[in-house]
């Protein structure tokens, strides 16, 4: 079957939530955050990537989480919704295997980082090519490339490589977590990646969402912090995948609409108050992400250790620094 098709908008790699006690997975807290997000107009979700704590999880908890998230979905009526995830090993052998696993949990996507601990011997073009496609060759869903120098022994996949790689037909996408904006307006370019409807072309009119004709395949390019949501589309990207939008999805999702709607002064603003507030969570990481999760929505909890927990007052502090950003989200309505 063919995966369901990536979308223009906005993109969480969702928190994996535990038990305060036992840190045994907290299955239906998994699944109502999937759910929620849905809800408030994100277009797709990624399982097992860096906020979804993935290397503190047992292969069998990562297949529990993503087949969980998957049905989530499916039972709330978001089959539309794609459940992208993390499947990165040091070994090609390794890496196709989790992309297969990915594939029997539900997954349609995986979301693979470059090989990096022997990064002597791995940390060249060549090595990374012969990586990538070697799995995007054995692997039964499509990859998207995840540049995240600060994962990866400070690996940082040029302009060039990437564009290189993506030609393989199994490579659909590239998060951009490296922050280059430039980078990512060359490979948007180059490989004509789908673009949502913008104001340039008609600023009373949305315009349609195109694939452009020197694409050889649908290829999504995905600003990989939502501090530079706005940025990515003003440079030809397609998507913001962001771990802010577990908190606040409706103001990330708000910006697409503005960029569309061609109401460019707006949708400035809007950005300014999200960069503010991610910024905030980027500082406290994960244990901040799921404490201000817990502030504003409930739940949320604790990562596994040895992630830190904040305590009653940093939990305070941290809420009160994103109190406007999350005004205007909890202002906002749901998409769906």
């Amino acid at each position: 079957m063919s995966p369901t098709p990536l979308r223009p908008g906005v993109y969480a790699p969702t928190m994996t939530f535990f038990n305060p006690n036992t840190e045994d997975l907290d299955v239906p807290t998994i699944r109502r955050h999937a759910v929620r997000l849905a809800k408030a107009g994100l277009v797709g979700l990624v399982t097992m990537g860096s906020n979804g704590e993935a290397v503190h999880l047992t292969r069998e908890e990562r297949a529990t989480v993503t087949r969980e998230t998957r049905s989530a979905l499916d039972e709330a009526g978001f089959q539309n919704v794609p459940v992208i995830a993390g499947a990165s090993e040091n070994s090609i052998r390794g890496t196709i295997d989790l992309c297969k696993e990915v594939a029997a949990a539900g997954g349609e996507y995986a979301l693979i980082v470059p090989p990096s601990y022997y990064r002597g011997a791995v940390g060249n073009d060549e090595t990374i090519y012969e990586y990538f496609t070697s799995v995007a060759d054995g692997s039964p869903i499509p990859l998207i490339l995840y540049n995240y120098p600060g994962a990866v022994a400070g690996i940082d996949m040029d302009s060039d490589l990437i564009i290189r790689i993506s030609e393989h037909p199994n490579v659909v996408g590239t998060k951009f977590t490296c922050a280059n904006t430039g980078k990512l307006t060359r490979v948007a370019n180059a490989l004509g990646a789908v673009t949502p409807a913008s104001p340039l072309a008609n600023a009373n009119r949305p315009a349609p969402t195109v694939s452009k004709p020197n694409a050889k395949h649908p290829y999504i390019a995905f600003g990989g912090i939502a501090d530079f949501t706005l940025q990515t589309l003003v440079s030809g990207g397609t998507a913001i995948l962001a771990g802010g939008a577990n908190v606040i999805p409706r103001l990330c999702v708000r910006i697409f609409t503005l960029w569309s709607e061609g109401r460019l002064a707006e949708a400035i603003e809007a950005q300014q108050q999200l960069s503010a507030a991610d910024w905030v969570l980027t500082k406290a990481a994960i244990p901040g992400t799921k404490s201000a999760i817990q502030s504003y929505y409930g739940y949320g909890g604790f990562p596994r250790r040895p992630l830190g927990r904040l305590s009653d007052d940093q939990a305070k502090a941290l809420a009160d620094k994103i109190k406007g950003a999350l005004d205007v989200e909890l202002s906002l309505k749901d998409v769906a």
